[in-house]
This record gives structure tokens, C-alpha cells and sequence, in this order.
């Protein structure tokens, strides 16, 4: 039997609680929950800090939940405990983290919202997998509004194409009304015109009118399934779309206090409650889709999936794929040339397989190095002239589903030095970084400069070769073309990166 684990999400309007472990059926079995409501999100999107108040009382739920956890045999050093939008936008977001170490003995990780995007895939596709409902071959659109954020994925035909984290949240809604003393109209207004400026640019990574699936996380959307769903499985509901409107209607003419009492709702949510279920009815409304699926599942089921707590190679396989796909999307946006970009990648990932025993990576450098073969010309969208300039702007500025923001960032220097003559270990921004990320730009940009060079006419010809190294030669062997004189020229200015690195001289036959 597995050990349990356990893992706390430290939100914009509670502190949740959640230890599962992994059954000999190799299903998850959920054994404790806990939640606590903190004021988190109201403090920071109102002044912009958390408040000393609101400190005391997050140390106050922690330290219980540590008590708790004692009953578990897990330890406070064993927990993974996650800050999500409020922590992460607090402008005291390290005393307030260092504070909860001292204090309670927990380490939080604040994570961006691109890794809650991944986190929630994680979790709605385990939640699936065992049913007939599937995003695997649909378009499908999965939505959580949280307190103090909407994070968005659109899939199409299974594929991911979008990934967003918008600044669009019930309690910043709330506030932002409160200060204007307006009411749930001025709300529906304010979602409804964020909604519209926002149907445009989901429209060009997927028709939502094509929409077939649409599947909602959140604790608002599970109660409202308690009420106007059925039940498909033990974690998982389906709200035909009439009951939900007729549900998030009547619950418009709700008063707090009527809130309050019919869901055992605390003050806290139930002044978002009404906010939350407008917002989701209006994203409904962007499709066409006859019904809502509502998983039991956040953010914290997906953090113990991604531990191996519920391990799979199909799993893991899918999510790269999908990582892939989102880049793939990115370079459409910007008008790429994806036979290049797919014949880059193709090429790097064979030097990369050659040397993977003397390049000292961990796994997870040969999708950072697809992602940047993919992404590395998306500049010449702005420019040709230094369009390695370009592509670094656009990768750091942009969101790719499954990558953090730290991953995006390597991703945009290596994208950088693909083109021209520095040296990476000279730019000022790259001796800054760690050893380990150093390593990874200055060994993968070598193998991307190359690459890119074997395609200089960005004709694709030298598909057929094979790699053999000896001694301090790696030799490539053409195959069916014998003018190679522009693949040599390319290889002789573009290969120095890769001679300086590895050591090796470069040989075209």
C-alpha cells in the first residue's frame, strides 16, 4: 500500500485540505478533505497586500491542518502545499510565505497560472479516463473560475490549442462592484463586456460554435450539479444545459442570507456564489453544447497524479503531446513555416537521442528542446532581421499549456541563440541564471543551431542521413542528394556553437 499524501491549496477565499491514496484497484480513494475559509483574495485585490489579520488566521488553519494530518502519519514537510492567484498577485508574497514557514513548518509554492492549467488537465483527464466521456477526440472547452482567476483550455479534435489564465475572478469581480456600490446586474454587465472582448481571440484558436464538450470545475459548479445535475459516476455529474440556467437564474434572486442557509455556504462564498454561476452561463452561452460536465476534481488531485501518486505512461505521453500541440498553435498564430519547424525538431531530436549519454539532461530538456525547434523562427511574423530577437519577445510573452513560466523562459533564450554567433555563456541575463538552467540553454541551443542549419534553404532535403561519432568527428552521411554545398556554408557558420560545447568537429558526406 502506497503511503498517503496530502496537499493543501492556499487560495483567494479558503485553505483546502485534501489526502488520498492510491487503492489496489489503482483508483484514487479520496480519505480526508478540509476546508477553511481565509480573506486572502479580498485583501490583496482591494490593497494589494495580505493583511496581518488575514496572516494570523491562514497560520491558525495551517497548524490545524498540520494536527490533522499527525492522525495520517504524513508530516508537515511531507505536504505540498500550493499558492495560487491571491499569493502569487500579494505584494508581501515572500514575508507572507516565509512567515507561514516559521510559523507553521509548511513550505509553500506559489505557482503561476500556466502550472494550474496543467494541474487541472491532469486532474479532469484521470477523472475520465474510466468513463464513455472523452477529450480525447472532441473540442472541447474546460473552464474553472476561481476567486481570483478564470483558467481556460480549449481542445480541438482532442488536440490543445489554447491554455489561458485570465485576470477574471469572483472575488475580484465582487470587490470591484462593492467599490462601485453596485449589484449583480452591474456584475453580469462587467463579466458579459469581459466575455465579449475576450470571444475574439478564443474564436481564432477554435470556433467555440463548434464547441461539443464542455466540462466545468469549481465547487460553485459542483453544488449547482447537486441541485440541477445527475450523478454518471462517484465523481463526476452532468447539468443539462436548461436546468443549469434555470438554476443560475433563481439563484440570482437568492438573498445572502438565503444562500447561506440552503447550501451551508459560509458568508464569504456566499456573496461570489451568485457571481460565479452568472459568470459560467455566460461562458456557456459563447456554444452551442446542450449540457455541462462537472467533475469532482481540482488543482490538489492534480498535483498527487503529477507526484506518481496515480502513476501512467499514457498519461504522461498524452500530456506532452498536448504541450506540443499548444506550441504547434502558437506558431500557426504567427503565420510559421511548420514544415521547417517540424523538420528542425525532428532533426534535433536525432542529435539529441546520439549524444543523450554525454549530455548530462534530465528527460524533461528533449521537450524543452521540441518546443524551442518549433517556436525558434515564430519572430520572422515581426521581422526577418534578427527574428532570433523577435522569437524570444513572443515565446516570453506568450502561454504554452504544460509549461511554467520559468520553462517558457529557458525556452525564449534558446530560441534566441539559434541564430547568429553569440555565445550564450557570455550573455549577461544567462550568467545570472542557475548552473542547471545555464547548462540546459547553452547544450540545447548548440544542438537547435545546428539543426536549423541542416535546413538553411528550409527545402527539407537532407531527410535521409545517419549520425555516427567517433572520437572527436560526428559525421552525417547524406543520403539521395550530392549538392550540399548551402547545408555545408550553413553548417560552418552555425556549427561553432556546437564544436565549442561538445567538443566535436562536424562532418557532412
Amino acid at each position: 500500500m502506497i503511503k498517503p499524501q496530502a496537499v493543501i491549496e492556499i487560495g483567494s477565499t479558503g485553505i483546502r485540505l485534501l489526502v488520498a491514496e492510491l487503492g489496489e484497484d489503482k483508483k484514487r480513494t479520496i480519505l480526508d478533505r478540509s476546508e477553511l475559509p481565509v480573506t486572502i483574495g479580498r485583501d490583496v485585490f482591494t490593497t494589494g497586500a495580505i493583511s496581518r489579520s488575514t496572516l494570523l488566521s491562514a497560520q491558525k488553519i495551517l497548524n490545524r491542518f498540520g494536527e490533522q494530518l499527525q492522525g495520517w502519519s504524513i508530516t508537515r514537510e511531507e505536504t505540498t502545499v500550493l499558492g495560487t492567484t491571491a499569493v502569487r498577485e500579494a505584494s508581501n508574497r515572500d514575508p507572507f510565505v516565509d512567515r507561514i514557514k516559521i510559523k507553521t513548518g509548511f513550505t509553500v509554492r506559489v505557482i503561476d497560472g500556466i502550472e494550474e492549467n496543467r494541474l487541472m488537465y491532469i486532474a479532469v483527464s484521470e477523472t475520465l479516463k474510466e468513463e464513455s466521456i472523452s477529450v480525447r477526440q472532441s473540442n472541447t472547452i474546460i473552464l474553472e473560475i476561481a476567486g481570483g482567476a478564470t483558467e481556460m483550455m480549449l481542445m480541438e479534435k482532442g488536440k490543445m490549442v489554447g491554455a489561458h489564465s485570465m485576470r477574471l475572478g469572483t472575488v475580484i469581480i465582487e470587490q470591484q462592484i462593492h467599490a462601485m456600490t453596485g449589484n449583480l446586474d452591474d456584475a453580469h454587465q462587467f463579466i458579459e463586456e469581459f466575455i465579449r472582448n475576450t470571444k475574439g481571440a478564443l474564436n481564432t484558436e477554435m470556433n467555440l460554435g463548434k464547441v461539443q464538450q464542455f466540462i466545468a470545475l469549481g465547487s460553485d459548479m459542483k453544488l449547482a450539479a447537486l441541485f440541477a445535475g445527475k450523478p454518471l459516476s462517484t465523481f463526476l455529474w452532468k447539468i443539462e444545459r436548461s436546468d443549469f440556467d434555470r438554476f443560475a437564474d433563481e439563484i440570482q434572486r437568492y438573498t445572502e442570507e438565503e444562500c447561506v442557509a440552503r447550501f451551508k455556504l459560509s458568508y464569504s462564498d456566499a456573496r461570489t456564489f451568485q457571481i460565479s454561476l452568472v459568470a459560467y452561463k455566460l461562458f456557456l452561452k459563447l456554444t452551442n453544447v446542450q449540457s455541462v460536465i462537472v467533475p469532482e476534481t481540482s488543482i490538489r488531485e492534480g498535483l498527487l497524479i503529477s507526484q506518481g501518486l496515480i502513476p501512467g505512461e499514457e498519461l504522461r505521453e498524452e500530456f506532452e503531446e498536448q504541450i506540443l500541440a499548444s506550441a504547434t498553435t502558437l506558431l500557426r498564430k504567427y503565420q510559421g513555416d511548420e514544415k521547417h519547424a517540424q523538420f528542425v525538431r525532428t532533426v534535433s531530436c536525432r542529435l539529441y537521442k546520439e549524444m543523450e549519454h554525454e549530455l548530462g539532461l534530465e528527460p524533461h530538456a528533449l521537450l524543452l528542446l521540441q518546443v524551442s525547434a518549433i517556436l525558434h523562427d515564430v519572430g520572422m511574423f515581426i521581422g526577418a532581421k534578427d527574428h532570433n530577437v523577435h522569437s524570444r519577445y513572443i515565446v516570453s510573452h506568450s502561454e504554452i499549456f504544460g509549461l511554467s513560466r520559468e520553462e517558457l523562459n529557458l525556452i525564449s533564450q534558446i530560441v534566441f541563440f539559434h541564430k547568429g554567433t553569440a555565445m550564450p555563456q557570455n550573455a549577461p541575463e544567462v550568467k545570472l541564471l542557475p548552473r542547471a538552467s545555464r547548462l540546459i540553454i547553452l547544450k540545447l541551443s548548440a544542438i537547435l543551431r545546428l539543426a536549423d542549419a541542416f535546413d538553411r534553404s528550409h527545402q527539407q532535403k537532407l531527410r535521409n542521413f545517419t549520425v555516427s561519432v567517433a572520437k572527436d568527428t560526428i559525421t552525417f552521411r547524406i543520403k539521395g542528394h550530392t549538392n550540399l554545398s548551402l547545408e555545408r556554408l550553413a553548417v560552418a557558420e552555425k556549427g561553432d556553437l556546437f564544436e565549442n560545447v561538445f567538443g566535436y568537429n562536424i562532418v557532412l558526406v
